[in-house]
């Protein structure tokens, strides 16, 4: 059953990419973010007002808020500290780069995630998954090669740098997420809310420093649609991932994998709405990583 929910996981945080390009595009990217978190965060509130207000019809249909402690919430605050520092970046590169670029090399996140699952979580993986991680780790190094046609040189572009960064982050988030949900005994829904409230106090900070002080940086700032729909498909994207991750047979490896199948929708659909280059060629390494994710579902 986890794995299904790993899937549904997928398919929010593709539809979530392609409305998060369109956000960005000619955007200021802070208040993108804040805006994209707040809507979010909105989005659980109702839900947290009706447990508050009807604890026994919330208890009933599954979405009862948990009282937590002190040193509970410093645990979420810090997972809001490292998500925040990977929107940023990954934020800013989705700006400057094709998403045809940017998605696959988030792709390889499952890979930093594999090394974390055997150290932290002594997860052991069999043949196939090696087989599969390394798949995707190679179609990401062909993601490159195509990259250089697009005058993106991956050795001198800063923003290829702060797409790898903001990988690294989002998969040491996902590690974390196990400890929060097996260890602490955290669900998804009381997690969600927590931790959008401390990314939205950070994110406050940080714009009150880069972007409230500068008129002509808040007349550049343009709403869209597409700010609300990013937060909204990445809490039902989270909430699913976090219910998989309640099930005590759940490989965080695996399920990081999963969530990978999200570049088809990014790829494929993205390339066409965005007009990207070469898309034809993008699909040879998109097969690679998705080869390697099915190695690892069905190992």
């Amino acid at each position: 059953m986890w794995m299904y929910l790993g899937l549904l996981a997928a398919l929010f945080l593709g539809l979530h990419n392609l409305c998060k390009k369109h956000a960005v595009q000619g955007n200021e990217v802070f208040p993108v973010l804040l805006g994209t978190v707040f809507s979010g965060f909105l989005f659980v509130a109702v839900f947290y007002l009706l447990a508050v207000l009807y604890p026994d019809y919330a208890l009933e249909k599954g979405y009862n808020f948990q009282s937590i402690s002190w040193q509970t919430h410093g645990f979420i605050f810090i997972k809001s500290m490292i998500m925040a520092g990977s929107w940023v970046l990954a934020y800013q590169a989705l700006r400057h780069l094709p998403i045809t670029i940017v998605t696959p090399i988030r792709s390889a996140g499952p890979f930093f995630t594999f090394i974390g699952a055997m150290v932290i979580y002594k997860e052991s993986p069999n043949l196939f998954q090696w087989i599969g991680f390394f798949l995707i780790i190679f179609s990401v190094i062909l993601y490159s090669r195509i990259g250089k046609k697009e005058g993106i040189i991956f050795k001198k572009n800063k923003w290829i740098f702060a797409i790898i960064g903001a990988t690294f982050l989002g998969a040491s988030s996902g590690l974390y997420d196990k400890f929060l949900i097996q260890s602490i005994h955290l669900n998804p829904q009381t997690l969600q809310f927590w931790f959008c409230f401390y990314t939205i106090l950070i994110l406050l900070l940080i714009l009150t420093i880069t972007w409230f002080p500068y008129p002509e940086k808040r007349k550049s700032f343009k709403f869209r649609w597409s700010i609300i729909a990013v937060g909204v498909l990445l809490q039902a994207a989270d909430y699913f991932y976090f219910k998989a991750l309640q099930d005590p047979d759940a490989l965080i490896m695996l399920l990081s994998a999963i969530k990978r199948s999200q570049i088809i929708i990014a790829v494929v659909v993205g390339g066409l709405i965005f007009k990207e280059k070469n898309k034809r060629k993008k699909l040879v390494p998109l097969i690679g990583i998705m080869l390697g994710v099915f190695l690892i579902l069905y190992s």
